[in-house]
């Protein structure tokens, strides 16, 4: 499903709207408004999977030598212009639709960005639950935590162990299940066939919650890695209740 379609349809719910950065279609115009109004976003595909194709893309005003800089992958390439630079990422597109969101700068552990993995379902009673929360890191050089992209799984506790005391850790989680459900309820209120979704949630330095993507076709044996197997039986069992 197109992630423009699913940000429009959650955007619909007031609690989720101000978890969602500013997103547009890419185009010329776009790129230089957000360029100059965030220094960093990120263009990405509207219809892709496991961080693909995502491009991050900086603004340097005080470094005009090299003030427009993206990154794909572990490669890095400047442009003196940001003609010249909607040039080269049309180029990276190949044509095919893509989005510009405003960048989140993402808290880091052992100086790799990180964010989460939502997992809500509905569960057998018809109501939408968060089933597993688990952390990604990136790979080291890239911009996106993806583990088929090089990322790796952590938990919560441990990413945000440095940031936050048992009390606040225990409120995110409820926060992070929260913002989980209302995208799941926004969304199933447009398209009924929905059962399960994976919300990709980052933090910002002022430890804010930001919905990077939504995915309808989550992966759910990521979840295999909790020592707690219950979770992993759980979110297996909720998938499993709608195929019958």
């Amino acid at each position: 499903m197109s992630k423009w379609v699913k940000t429009q349809a959650v955007l619909q719910d007031a609690r989720v709207k101000s978890h969602i950065p500013e997103t547009y279609p890419f185009c010329y115009e776009t790129l230089k408004w957000m360029l100059h109004r965030h220094h960093m976003i990120y263009v990405k595909p509207d219809i892709g999977t496991y961080g693909n194709g995502v491009i991050k893309v900086e603004w340097n005003p005080g470094h005009p030598e090299q003030p427009y800089i993206y990154h794909l992958g572990k490669d890095s390439n400047s442009c003196l212009d940001v003609e010249v630079l909607f040039g080269e990422l049309l180029n990276q597109t190949e044509k095919r639709r893509y989005l510009v969101q405003k960048g989140i700068r993402l808290l880091k552990y052992q100086d790799h960005p990180f964010d989460f993995r939502v997992m809500v379902q509905m569960n057998p009673g018809k109501k939408w639950e968060t089933t597993g929360i688990i952390g990604r890191v990136a790979e080291e050089g890239k911009v996106v935590t993806n583990v088929h992209n090089g990322g790796r799984l952590e938990t919560v506790e441990c990413l945000l162990a440095s940031y936050l005391d048992a009390a606040g850790l225990l409120e995110m989680m409820e926060l992070l299940k929260e913002i989980g459900v209302c995208s799941a309820r926004a969304l199933h209120s447009q398209y009924k066939g929905i059962r399960d979704i994976g919300v990709d949630i980052a933090l910002d330095q002022e430890l804010y919650p930001w919905i990077l993507e939504i995915n309808t076709c989550p992966d759910p044996y990521i979840f295999r890695h909790f020592e707690d197997k219950r979770i992993f039986s759980k979110i297996i069992r909720y998938k499993r209740a709608f195929r019958r």
